[in-house]
């Protein structure tokens, strides 16, 4: 697993000072065409526990080889997706899965499940969900595909409290013009320490997250039901035409983004956190 550190460039991004990234770059022509490039990230922050972190992973496995899902590929202009995959904690935490692959049919569908399976499961601490939007925004154009759309895929049980302002970190994402969808996990469930939970991050994710053209949200009511969750938001991801300002068609806990502004500020977890750490040391 390769980890990045992107500290300084997370200052530079965020204070405008760094340089223009879009998702194009030289060689374009040469690039295999594809109807997606989908970026998954996943999180195994410090309220995650090896098995819910091994329950996401087998989650995504079981949904990226599912035939509703290959068949969403298949069903796309060119039939083929080109899929990346990355789990994030904190500002310093993340760990490339997979790299871009081509995805066609059954037999590569289920060679990427395998591999994902096949690594071995880790969780760090903190959650830095700004972290993962500008570890990911690099990534796409960086492989040899080129997508007709490239979307970011963020799972996550809680808000962000590390690295930076998620607001601005997702404008960055939007600039370059990659789409960002959510699925937050809504299982109520406190971190090892404590770390209190916030009860509306569906809305949270709304409001401060995603963005772009047809970006939503699916809810993952706990990790048991993690895998059903997935599947139905990568049928939405993959079958999604390219043209501009469309939504997908309403599905189950699924919110769609529409301007919405999240009432309680962006920078809701990292006020817990700081919350959170006064009283443990006033204590």
């Amino acid at each position: 697993m390769q980890f990045r550190l992107p500290v300084l460039l997370v200052l530079a991004w965020l204070a405008g000072l760094g340089p223009a990234v879009t998702a194009s770059n030289a060689g374009a022509a040469d690039k295999i065409p594809v109807d997606l490039e989908l970026l998954l990230a996943v999180d195994i922050s410090g309220s995650i526990d090896p098995d819910e972190a091994r329950l996401q992973r087998d989650g995504y496995a079981r949904a990226i080889m599912h035939p509703s899902v290959v068949k969403a590929i298949r069903g796309g202009i060119h039939g083929k997706i080109a899929l990346a995959y990355f789990e994030w904690a904190d500002s310093t935490t993340q760990g490339d899965i997979l790299d871009w692959t081509l995805v066609s049919d059954q037999a590569s569908a289920e060679a990427v499940a395998r591999r994902l399976l096949d690594h071995p499961i880790r969780t760090a601490r903190r959650t830095s969900i700004t972290g993962a939007i500008l570890h990911a925004i690099p990534r796409f154009g960086s492989g040899p595909y080129k997508g007709m759309r490239q979307v970011l895929d963020i799972s996550g049980d809680g808000p962000n409290n590390d690295g930076g302002p998620v607001d601005l970190a997702r404008d960055r994402a939007l600039a370059a013009g990659i789409v960002i969808n959510g699925l937050p996990i809504m299982n109520g469930k406190q971190n090892t320490w404590g770390f209190p939970v916030l009860e509306d991050l569906d809305r949270y994710y709304e409001g401060c997250v995603i963005g772009g053209p047809g970006s939503f949200v699916v809810v993952a009511e706990s990790f048991d039901t993690f895998g059903e969750a997935v599947r139905r938001k990568l049928i939405l991801e993959i079958a999604q035409k390219p043209t501009p300002r469309t939504n997908p068609a309403p599905v189950m806990t699924q919110k769609v983004q529409s301007g919405y502004r999240y009432p309680k500020g962006c920078d809701v977890g990292e006020r817990q956190s700081q919350e959170f750490w006064r009283r443990r040391f006033d204590q």
